[in-house]
């Protein structure tokens, strides 16, 4: 069983929490303004690279909040861990940007 560690609660097994996604994907500014494509494309088009990638993750069966991990796809090892809204911490193949916080 693989530990995943929680940014509030600390090391918990992986069956604690739920995928959520690729991180750091903004909102639209103006939702309703979007054709059905850049919609579609919002909803369902999202990176599928091989290696490092950021991705959000809830502890579903604990605390219960969302934050961000950098992921190895092909190794399964989380990279780093960081709470939503903090930068994206130092990982070789991983862009260091300011995340965008979604209520």
């Amino acid at each position: 069983m693989q530990l995943i560690h929680c940014p509030w609660c600390g090391p918990r097994e992986e069956v604690e929490f739920h995928y959520g996604g690729q991180a750091d994907v903004s909102y639209p500014e103006s939702p309703a303004a979007l054709s059905d494509q850049e919609w579609a494309e919002f909803v369902f088009y999202r990176d599928n690279n091989k290696g490092p990638f950021p991705e959000r993750w809830c502890h579903s069966t604990g605390c219960r909040r969302w934050f961000n991990a950098v992921r190895d796809t092909r190794t399964y090892e989380f990279l780093a861990i960081y709470r939503v809204g903090e930068p994206v911490p130092g990982v070789p193949g991983v862009e260091s940007t300011q995340p965008e916080v979604r209520a």
